[in-house]
C-alpha cells in the first residue's frame, strides 16, 4: 500500500468515529482483511448496530470472533454476551430475521436462495453457553469491568459453569472495584440474600448505598426497602421515600409503586390521595401488577375519594388479563352484576372459569352455578357438579348446600340421599345459617316429627345469625308443613321475625294467616298490610292477591284500576291467573278502557301455560275476532287443548261450532 492510499485508508477509518458509516464500511473491511483487529471490532460493531450495513448479527459475530481470537477484550466480551443469549434473545427492529420475513410474504420460492446471498453466515447465532463463558472468561481475566459482572453473574446463577457463589463474589468485586455500579448493586443482593455467605444486611446496604448514589434505580429501591424495614440501617421512611422518588424519576415502576403507597398512607411522605393515584398510574401503565390492584382498590373502595366502579372494573380487567386469580374473580363479578361494566353473562362466564381453573374457590362456585342455570354457558348439570364438588373440596359452604340438594333431589346425578346428608352436614358444621336451614329442612322432610329437636336447634340457631328464611322455616313447621304438632301462635311469631327482615314469603304468609282468620274487618286490614309488603316485595302470590281484595274490596276499599294494575304486576312474573283475570278485566274494560288486542295477549300466554279456563276464553275471543280477526280454527285448536283437560265447557264449545258449520280446519303445522 502506497503513502497516498495509506493516507486516505486512515482518513476513511477516523469518519468512523465521526459516525460516517457508510464511507467507513468499505475502509473497515480492507483493513480486517490485512488483519487489523481493531478494524474487525469495529466492522462487527457496524453489523450489529446496522450502521452503513444490513444488521446481520451472524456476520458481525464472525468479525468479532476474528477479533477476539486477536486479543481484542472488547470483542470478547460482546462476543460472549451474544453466545450468552443467542441471536433471538436480541429482537431489534430490522434484523435480518424480520428482513426474511416480509421478502417470504413476497417471494417465498426465491426468499432462500437471497438470503444465502446476502447474508452468508447466517441470519442467527445460536445460543452456546460454554463459548459465551470461555470469551467473557477471556474479558473478564483482562480486566474487562461488564465481563466480570457477566462471568460473576454467570457463577451466581450456574449459567454455562457450576453454581458457585465464592466466584460469583469474587468476579463481583474485581467489577466493583472498577466502580461499576450494576456489580455493586449485585453485591448488595449477595449479602442481602446471604448467597455463599453469611447474611448481613448492614454490608448488603453499603454496596446498595455505593450503587444508589451513582444513580443506580434499582439500588435506590433496594436501600429504600432497607430504611423501611430497619434492616442495616435505622428505620426512616422519610429516607426511603426520598430514595424511592429518586429512583421514581427514572420511570423505576417498583419505585413508583411505592411512593404511590406512601402518598396514600402518609407515611414517610404527606397524604396526598390525588398523587398517589398519579405513582400508582404510572406504574400500572407499565403493566406493574401490585400498581394495577392497588388503582383498582383505590376506585373500587374510594378511599377519601369517590368511588369509581367504571375505573375499578376497567383496573381489575387489567389484572385478570396478567393472570391475577382475584382479579379474575372480580372482574368475572363486575361482568355477571353489571357493575362497573355492560353486563354480560359471556365474558362473566369466562372469567369465572379462568379464575377456578386456578383455583379459586369462590369462582368454582360462581360457574358451577352458571353451569347449573345455563346462565352465560350452555346448561350442562354434569360440569356444574363437578366444579360444586371442587369448590365444596375447598369449604365452600354454599357448594356443600348446592351439592346436597341435587344429590338428594337425583338432579343430574343418581339420587343418593346418604351423600346429599353428609354434604349438607358438612356444610352445616361450619354454622354457615343457610347451611343449616338446608340441612333442617332435610331432616323435617324425612323424619316422623316425633323428634325434631335437631332441625330445631339448627333453625334457631341460623335466626339467631339473621337467615330470615330460617325463621320462615320454623313459621312453616308450626302451621302444620311437616309432622310437628301445629302452634299457630308459635308459628305466628316466627313467621313475624321472618317478615320484619324483609322476607316477602314470611309477609304473604301472615296476611293470608290473618285472611284465614275470619272475615273481620281489623283481621282484613291487616291481611292487606302484610300482603302488600310481600307484593311490593315482587312476590307475584301476594300480588295476585292484592289484586283480588282491590277487586272485591276485602280489608281495602274497592278500586279496580289498582286491581288491573296488581294483576299486571303479578301476570308479568308469570302468574297464570293473574294473566287471565288481566285478560278479562282489559276485554271488559273493568277499571280500565276496553284493549282487546292486549287482552288477547295476555290470554295466550294463560293458555299456553296450560290453563283450561283461558284456553276456552282465547277460544271464544278468536271465534268472535276480538282483538283479531275471526278465526274459528285457531278457537277450535284452543277449545281442542281445553277438552284434553276434560273441559266440557270447551266440548260444548266444539258441538256448537260443528252444528253451525263454522269449522275451519288448523294449518297442519
Amino acid at each position: 500500500m502506497g503513502l497516498e492510499s495509506l493516507r486516505s485508508w486512515l482518513g476513511r477509518i477516523r469518519r468512523y468515529g465521526r459516525k460516517r458509516h457508510p464511507e467507513s464500511v468499505e475502509a473497515l473491511r480492507l483493513a480486517a482483511e490485512a488483519s487489523d483487529a481493531g478494524a474487525m471490532f469495529r466492522l462487527g460493531m457496524l453489523y450489529l448496530g446496522g450502521k452503513g450495513v444490513m444488521r446481520s448479527i451472524a456476520d458481525g459475530a464472525v468479525w468479532l470472533e476474528r477479533a477476539a481470537e486477536c486479543g481484542v477484550v472488547s470483542a470478547q466480551f460482546e462476543l460472549g454476551m451474544i453466545y450468552l443469549e443467542g441471536a433471538r434473545a436480541q429482537p431489534w427492529p430490522g434484523t435480518p430475521a424480520a428482513w426474511r420475513s416480509a421478502a417470504a410474504t413476497r417471494n417465498p420460492a426465491s426468499t432462500t436462495a437471497i438470503c444465502e446471498v446476502l447474508f452468508p453466515n447466517g441470519l442467527e447465532v445460536q445460543q452456546d453457553l460454554s463459548k459465551a463463558l470461555h470469551w467473557i472468561s477471556q474479558a473478564a481475566q483482562a480486566g474487562h469491568a461488564e465481563a466480570q459482572l457477566a462471568l460473576g453473574n454467570m457463577c451466581r446463577y450456574g449459567r454455562g459453569c457450576e453454581q458457585d457463589h465464592a466466584k460469583a463474589q469474587a468476579w463481583l468485586l474485581h467489577a466493583a472495584g472498577q466502580g461499576l455500579c450494576s456489580a455493586e448493586f449485585a453485591l448488595g443482593d449477595i449479602y442481602f440474600q446471604g448467597l455463599g455467605v453469611e447474611q448481613d444486611c448492614d454490608q448488603a446496604a453499603g454496596w446498595y448505598e455505593r450503587a444508589a448514589d451513582k444513580g443506580d434505580p434499582r439500588a435506590q429501591v433496594a436501600l429504600g426497602f432497607l430504611y423501611l424495614t430497619g434492616r442495616g440501617r435505622l428505620e426512616d421512611h422519610g429516607a426511603a421515600a426520598a430514595l424511592f422518588l429518586k429512583a421514581a424519576a427514572q420511570n423505576e415502576v417498583r419505585a413508583l409503586y411505592h411512593v404511590g403507597l406512601l402518598f396514600q398512607a402518609g407515611d414517610g411522605l404527606p397524604f396526598d390521595i390525588d398523587r398517589a393515584e398519579t405513582f400508582f398510574r404510572r406504574a400500572a401503565k407499565k403493566d406493574h401488577l401490585p400498581a394495577i390492584l392497588a388503582l383498582a382498590d383505590l376506585y373500587a373502595r374510594g378511599r377519601n375519594v369517590q368511588p369509581n366502579l367504571r375505573e375499578a372494573a376497567y383496573w381489575y380487567h387489567r389484572a385478570a388479563e396478567l393472570g391475577d386469580v382475584q382479579a379474575q374473580y372480580l372482574t368475572g363479578r363486575f361482568f355477571a352484576t353489571g357493575t362497573g361494566a355492560a353486563p354480560n353473562l359471556r365474558e362473566a362466564a369466562r372469567w369465572f372459569q379462568r379464575a377456578a381453573e386456578h383455583g379459586h374457590a369462590a369462582a368454582a362456585y360462581s360457574i358451577a352455578m352458571m353451569y347449573r342455570e345455563g346462565a352465560g354457558v350452555a346448561q350442562d348439570i354434569c360440569r356444574a357438579i363437578d366444579w360444586f364438588e371442587r369448590s365444596a373440596a375447598a369449604g365452600i359452604s354454599a357448594a356443600q348446600v348446592q351439592l346436597g340438594r341435587l344429590y338428594l333431589a337425583g338432579e343430574g346425578v343418581a339420587r343418593d340421599s346418604v351423600r346429599g346428608a353428609d354434604w349438607l352436614e358438612r356444610a352445616a358444621a361450619g354454622g354457615e345459617p343457610e347451611a343449616c336451614t338446608a340441612l333442617a329442612l332435610f331432616l323435617l322432610q324425612a323424619g316422623d316429627g316425633t323428634d325434631w329437636s335437631r332441625p330445631r336447634e339448627l333453625l334457631q340457631g341460623a335466626v339467631e345469625k339473621g337467615h330470615a328464611a330460617a325463621a320462615m322455616l320454623l313459621g312453616d313447621v308450626y302451621f302444620g308443613k311437616f309432622k310437628v304438632p301445629v302452634d299457630h301462635a308459635s308459628g305466628l311469631g316466627w313467621y313475624r321475625k321472618a317478615a320484619d327482615a324483609g322476607h316477602a314469603d314470611a309477609q304473604f304468609a301472615i296476611g293470608m294467616a290473618h285472611l284465614r282468620d275470619g272475615g273481620a274487618r281489623d283481621q282484613a286490614e291487616a291481611a292487606a298490610s302484610w300482603i302488600e309488603k310481600a307484593a311490593l316485595g315482587n312476590h307475584a302470590d301476594a300480588q295476585f292477591q292484592l289484586a283480588v281484595m282491590y277487586c272485591t274490596g276485602q280489608g281495602v276499599f274497592q278500586d279496580l284500576p289498582r286491581a288491573v294494575a296488581w294483576y299486571e304486576r303479578a301476570a308479568e312474573l308469570g302468574h297464570v291467573v293473574a294473566q287471565f283475570n288481566l285478560a278479562v278485566m282489559l276485554n271488559k274494560g273493568q277499571g280500565c278502557d276496553p284493549d282487546p288486542v292486549k287482552a288477547i295477549g295476555w290470554m295466550e300466554m294463560a293458555a299456553e301455560r296450560g290453563m283450561p279456563e283461558a284456553q276456552v276464553a282465547l277460544g271464544d275471543l278468536l271465534r268472535a275476532g276480538r282483538g283479531r280477526t275471526v278465526d274459528v280454527g285457531g278457537a277450535r285448536h284452543w277449545y281442542q287443548e281445553a277438552v284434553r283437560q276434560g273441559s266440557d265447557v270447551a266440548k260444548a264449545r266444539l258441538e256448537a261450532i260443528g252444528v253451525v258449520g263454522r269449522v275451519v280446519e288448523p294449518d297442519p303445522e
